[in-house]
C-alpha cells in the first residue's frame, strides 16, 4: 500500500500489538527494560502472532485480548533512522538478546529493531547458553533448526510520531 505524501511516496505495512489494551498513541519508554531488543514499544507483521501474545497477556491478566493494528512507514525509518535488522536466529542474533536480557542495553545504538522472536520454541536454548550449560556452536545449531517469526522494536519516540499511525482496536 502505498499514498503520496508532499512529494515524497509513502509505503506501509500493517503491524500489529497484542495485549489487553487498546493504544491509540504508544509511548516507546514505557515498555519493560532487559527484553530481546531493548526497552521500547514491540509490535509485529504477523497478525498470528500478535493474537498469541495477546492471548497470553490476556489469560495472564485475566483480561480480554485486544489487537491494535497501525501503519508503518517502514521504509522511511529504514532511510532515516538508526536500524538493525536480523535476518536470522545466528551469532548476531543471539549475543544481541543476551546481552539486553542481561541489562547490557545493546539496543541503545539503535532506534529500530527487527528480527526473530525468543519465543517458546527457541528460549531453552537462549537460557541454555546464557548459563553456560551449551556452548556457541551448539546453540547456534540448535537455532537453526527453528525459522525466526518477526518482532520489531520502536526505540525511539519519533519513530511512533512521525512514522506510526493507529489504525484501529479489535477484541479477540
Amino acid at each position: 500500500m502505498s499514498k503520496q505524501l508532499g512529494k515524497q511516496e509513502m509505503n506501509e505495512i500493517i503491524v500489529y500489538h497484542g495485549g489487553t489494551e487498546k493504544i491509540e498513541h504508544p509511548i516507546c519508554k514505557l515498555g519493560r527494560p532487559n527484553l530481546d531488543f531493548g526497552q521500547g514499544f514491540y509490535i509485529t507483521n504477523l497478525r498470528q502472532q500478535a493474537e498469541s501474545w495477546a492471548n497470553n497477556m490476556a489469560r495472564n491478566r485475566k483480561k480480554t485480548a485486544i489487537i491494535n493494528r497501525y501503519k508503518l512507514d517502514r521504509d522511511s525509518i529504514l532511510k532515516n533512522m538508526r536500524c538493525k535488522i536480523f535476518k536470522a536466529y545466528d551469532e548476531e542474533w543471539l549475543e544481541f538478546i543476551v546481552g539486553n536480557r542481561n541489562g547490557e542495553n545493546l539496543a541503545k545504538e539503535y532506534d529500530y529493531v527487527e528480527g526473530g522472536v525468543a519465543n517458546d520454541r527457541v528460549v531453552d536454548t537462549i537460557n541454555l547458553y546464557i548459563v553456560g550449560l551449551i556452548e556457541l556452536n551448539t546453540a547456534l545449531k540448535e537455532l537453526s533448526k527453528h525459522q525466526p517469526n518477526n518482532q520489531i522494536c520502536i526505540l525511539n519516540q519519533d519513530i511512533i510520531n512521525k512514522y506510526l499511525i493507529y489504525d484501529g482496536t479489535e477484541e479477540l
